[in-house]
């Protein structure tokens, strides 16, 4: 069969994949735990499935301005201005289906062939592979240091004639990591000067912990939103535990927003109206459900903190933010593809290689679970890793013993 060799060339989504493996084994009756995926456990906001039930049982379920329902940008720019300290006109605003689609429009509307994006390593899967497919070229920076925070110089030093763009995700996925605001006020500095624009991917911005308050992008520009190089990207997914209405938006220049627009008329057209006006109820509905959530997560930290300080050999940085921990298994395996299948062979438990966040060695657990599954999860890992750990142990109501050491 003849197909595009840039679509053959773009890989499969690592997370959706193994989110599928698990869901096969439950439906055998398995008793998997699944500490890849990235969604907390949480009903969605009733505000928002009241306003999206009331949409869709008025039957008034059409087309919507591709830009987003005007009501549903009020909303936005009313969170924009208490997020970000920042006033941004209609005009400024797109809705996507998700913060996904938001990236993609973003990097196919600003990028020429072999352009090049910097992305910062750890990243989140799909950077690069979105990248390639816009046919831009991405550049992997690594810390030095082999930490999950990069120095400003190792970033300067990637960039080059051809940089189009920078992605910044803090809170960070997969590592939990937060930038330090001297970091990000300098990233900021940097790109206006040089008209780089700088990619904010803010998914997770208010999911921190330990009385973190870290300063949003715009608070180190002085330009308007017609002259700044920022683009801001977020959504509901991962602050409401929405994951799955797909509604994201990006905040930029008009004119970026106006070619955006057309990129998404001629692809998805609009996002479904019923999904909107949910999000525009998440978002002007009660708030205490997002201060809820992130207590609830900052919790499951310690609980995933505290069972993994008993597992031998294992390194891991406390995360500051997200539900992602990046946990060093070197002591076990160099080889994180490896050792996620072994997991879920043996243990029955699902994790991400790090070698597709570009750390080689490191699974990226996700604690956004109950305490009950990730005290079973670890356990599960300690027995098929740790010599040291009991031989025998039950995975359900099955008893298994371990015979591989």
């Amino acid at each position: 069969m003849s197909l595009s060799q840039l679509a053959r060339s773009i890989a499969e989504s690592p997370t959706l994949r193994l989110n599928e493996e698990a869901r096969i084994l439950r439906e055998k009756g398995e008793p998997v735990i699944n500490l890849g995926i990235g969604e907390p456990k949480n009903k969605a906001p009733i505000n928002a499935i009241l306003q999206g039930a009331a949409r869709l049982t008025s039957g008034d379920v059409k087309y919507t301005p591709t830009d987003g329902l005007p009501s549903l940008k009020k909303a936005i720019i009313r969170y924009t201005e208490e997020t970000y300290d920042r006033l941004v006109s209609p005009e400024n605003v797109i809705a996507s289906d998700g913060a996904k689609q938001c990236l993609f429009n973003i990097l196919f509307t600003l990028c020429n062939p072999q352009d090049e994006v910097v992305v910062l390593a750890p990243y989140w899967v799909s950077y690069p592979e979105i990248i390639r497919m816009c046919q831009a070229i991405p550049v992997i920076v690594t810390p030095e240091d082999g930490g999950f925070h990069p120095r400003f110089e190792e970033v300067v030093r990637a960039v080059g004639s051809n940089t189009k763009a920078i992605i910044l995700n803090s809170p960070n996925n997969p590592s939990g990591a937060v930038y330090s605001d001297d970091f990000v006020g300098r990233m900021v500095e940097f790109c206006e000067t040089k008209g780089i624009y700088l990619i904010l991917d803010d998914i997770y911005q208010k999911l921190v912990f330990d009385g973190l308050r870290p300063k949003p992008g715009t608070a180190f520009t002085r330009a308007d939103s017609e002259s700044t190089k920022l683009i801001i990207v977020n959504g509901v997914a991962k602050l409401y535990g929405m994951t799955g209405f797909r509604v994201g938006w990006t905040i930029a220049p008009r004119e970026l927003v106006r070619v955006m627009t057309n990129v998404q008329a001629q692809t998805t057209s609009c996002v479904s109206p019923a999904m909107q006006v949910a999000a525009e109820g998440a978002l002007v509905g009660v708030q205490n459900v997002v201060e809820s959530l992130r207590l609830t997560i900052q919790n499951n930290r310690d609980v995933l903190m505290q069972e993994l300080r008993t597992f031998n050999g294992v390194k891991l940085r406390k995360p500051e933010g997200t539900f992602y921990a990046l946990v060093d298994f070197r002591a076990y395996s160099n080889n994180s593809v490896e050792l996620s299948n072994f997991l879920l062979k043996k243990a029955l438990v699902v994790t991400v290689p790090g070698k597709e966040f570009g750390m080689e060695g490191h699974l990226r657990l996700s604690f956004a679970g109950t305490v009950k599954e990730l005290q079973e999860a670890v356990a599960r890992m300690k027995w098929a890793l740790d010599p040291t750990s009991a031989n025998e142990i039950y995975l359900g109501d099955r008893k298994l013993v371990r015979d591989w050491m």
